[in-house]
């Protein structure tokens, strides 16, 4: 059985311990193993290695000791309640061992799990399990959780109840972290609202999100977008500080405006062009980005990306000019720039 779209997380959240076996395979390693581990824990609980329920082989040693895979499933343990195998970094190779212990496979015996990296057509394993009849596949794709999954992650958090907006920035969060960056985050939102009875906010996943640059940059270039000269002033000092180099500040000051363009140029309006970024922005962020490319308008923010790309260049060239009083005077000149060209 090859499971397909939601069908996969839904069956991993649940597997079937009278099938046989279970086959995770994908190209992102984290992916597989957050799936590999969401089913062991399902079909065993928490408990499983201390009451020696389950039983850890590698792959690439069953093409040696094909009988190690046949010996773990047909074992009498020493506590009650389904008991498992998992083979881990599976080649194809480890097909023949696999093959025969799912064909002497009876009810009692240990579930096989077994957990490989990207499988193409013609992969033995493959050939083994999507047309058998109890064993059952499960591809593991690059593509976000789903709504239904990412709300489960949420139950298991502790957060029944959630919020229409709250749920969109979480989703559009899925698609900028990685997916073990994401179940931690999801796990940290978890802990933050245990004992509280107020709805999770998008205020509350922006603060408790990863940070994907640098906290300091981005409250820089927000007072430049903004015409915000005197604390522009400040910040620049403390920037100046840190030693972020000049370059550094003019790519995230040309990503910044770039994202802006894109949102005051989307034919649905900035709203419908700040949806379409990647990787997204959510929360607060967006809001406030929202208001940025209200107030610039289109031919402004041509201008200030034309701006940018020049003092790039220049950061670049071979020119004597101090680096960061170029790239200061220039985010100055931003900063006073006149707003709401269309």
């Amino acid at each position: 059985m090859i499971l397909k779209g939601a069908e996969i997380a839904r069956y991993l959240a649940r597997p079937d311990p009278t099938r046989p076996a279970l086959l995770i395979y994908g190209q992102d390693a984290m992916r597989v193993a957050l799936k590999r581990a969401e089913a062991v824990k399902a079909l065993v609980g928490d408990n499983a290695d201390e009451e020696m329920r389950l039983t850890r082989l590698p792959g690439g040693d069953l093409r040696k000791d094909p009988a190690a895979l046949m010996d773990a499933v047909k074992a009498v343990g020493f506590f009650p309640g389904q008991r498992l195998v998992l083979v881990d970094d599976t080649p194809d190779a480890a097909a023949p061992a696999i093959a025969a212990a799912i064909a002497d496979w009876r009810g009692g015996d240990a579930v096989i799990v077994v957990a490989a990296g990207g499988l193409s057509k013609s992969s033995a394993l493959r050939k083994l399990f999507e047309p058998h009849p109890a064993a059952v596949t499960a591809p593991i794709y690059d593509d976000p959780p789903g709504e239904e999954e990412i709300t489960r992650w949420l139950a298991e958090a502790g957060l029944r109840e959630v919020p229409r907006d709250a749920m969109r920035d979480l989703a559009l969060l899925s698609r900028a972290l990685d997916p073990g960056d994401f179940r931690q985050t999801v796990e940290k939102i978890g802990l933050y609202k245990h004992g509280d009875p107020t709805p999770l906010t998008p205020a509350e996943i922006a603060d408790l999100a990863p940070a994907t640059i640098e906290a300091e940059v981005d409250e820089l270039i927000d007072s430049v977008a903004e015409g915000r000269a005197r604390e522009f002033a400040l910040l620049m000092r403390r920037i100046e500080a840190q030693g972020i180099l000049p370059v550094t500040l003019c790519i995230a000051a040309l990503r910044h405006f770039r994202a802006l363009h894109a949102a005051s140029s989307d034919p649905g309006g900035p709203g419908a062009g700040l949806a379409r970024l990647r990787p997204p922005v959510f929360g607060p962020r967006r809001d406030r980005m929202l208001r940025q490319a209200q107030v610039w308008g289109m031919r402004a923010l041509e201008d200030a990306i034309h701006q940018l790309i020049d003092t790039d260049l220049s950061l670049r060239s071979a020119s004597r000019a101090p680096a960061l009083a170029v790239m200061e005077r220039m985010l100055l000149r931003l900063c006073m720039m006149p707003r709401g060209g269309r």
